[in-house]
């Protein structure tokens, strides 16, 4: 059997931003309790990269427990955690301690699980997106941490010789690279080695419709002087903003032309990066299943 058949032509996106992942994480528990799990591959940044992880290893409220459980951790996500070990998300912590033994991903269900996974960071060196195959658990899991490493309040991840930060730089909404279209201002199609381009995305973004992006992280991020010495870094910390609007123009045009369908948070959404409010948290959940049970039968529709 071909390891794709029983899967549709269709990527799954899912957006960063910290603790606003819980949003994504209830959209994913109710498209996993109502079985649709038709999907080709799960493209990750960030955040979605970490919720990428449980939906893959089909663990309905994992995501949500552990962002619940551990929000007043300081080990979790904490400014004690950059003091004491240069990571906002302690990094032991998150994707070992918790991974293998607070709250286990299923391992053996992630890698028999013909779904591929992306996730997405920033290669510090040449300033540009890097779309790293996480085929296997526990092997692959720094590719997460290198997904979800936020700039200024993270250590860079080494890889393969490559230095990695937080995807959100580069690439923050990942549907260009999974449909093999050209991002934003770019010329050509983002190119993924082995990877066939999905023919539709069902993408998850964590802001609401109206939402406009500032430079203010990533004028702080380069008036540090962290990252000196990453000249092609600091030009995508300088150009962000306008390029993520430019993608979020992309996204709701090819909305409009029936290759996507976007699923995304009613009104602003006001949780912190280091949350400590549960009932904060636990609303931004509901409210993700409430989008994703309202529109339940035209996800299935669009996914069939």
């Amino acid at each position: 059997m071909s390891k794709n058949q029983n899967t549709s032509s269709t990527a799954l996106i899912l957006e960063g931003g910290s603790y606003r992942g819980i949003f994504t994480a209830g959209v994913l528990d109710v498209l996993r309790e109502k079985g649709v799990t038709n999907f080709e591959s799960v493209w990750g940044t960030s955040a979605g990269a970490i919720n990428s992880v449980s939906f893959k290893s089909k663990q309905i409220g994992r995501a949500m427990r552990i962002m619940l459980a551990f929000r007043d951790d300081p080990r979790f996500m904490s400014f004690r955690s950059l003091v004491t070990t240069g990571n906002i998300a302690g990094g032991e912590f998150m994707y070992e301690e918790i991974q293998n033994y607070l709250d286990p991903c299923d391992n053996e269900a992630f890698n028999s699980n013909p779904m591929q996974m992306y996730a997405v960071a920033s290669d510090v060196t040449f300033g540009t997106p890097a779309y790293l195959h996480v085929k296997s658990l526990p092997d692959d899991i720094k590719m997460v941490q290198a997904s979800a490493s936020m700039p200024t309040v993270s250590r860079m991840v080494e890889l393969d010789g490559h230095r990695y930060l937080d995807g959100g730089t580069t690439d923050s909404i990942p549907f260009a690279a999974a449909l093999g279209l050209p991002d934003g201002q770019a010329e050509h199609p983002v190119v993924i080695p082995d990877h066939k381009p999905a023919k539709k995305a069902l993408v998850i973004v964590t802001q609401d419709h109206d939402y406009v992006k500032t430079d203010m992280n990533e004028q702080i991020a380069i008036r540090s002087q962290f990252y000196t010495a990453y000249p092609y870094y600091e030009a995508a910390l300088a150009s962000r903003s306008e390029r993520y609007m430019d993608q979020r123009k992309q996204l709701f045009e090819l909305q409009n032309e029936g290759r996507v369908l976007v699923l995304e948070p009613p009104e602003p959404v006001e949780v912190k990066v280091n949350e400590k409010s549960g009932e904060a948290l636990l609303s931004l959940y509901l409210t993700g299943r409430k989008v994703a049970l309202d529109r339940l039968e035209e996800i299935k529709s669009f996914t069939e």
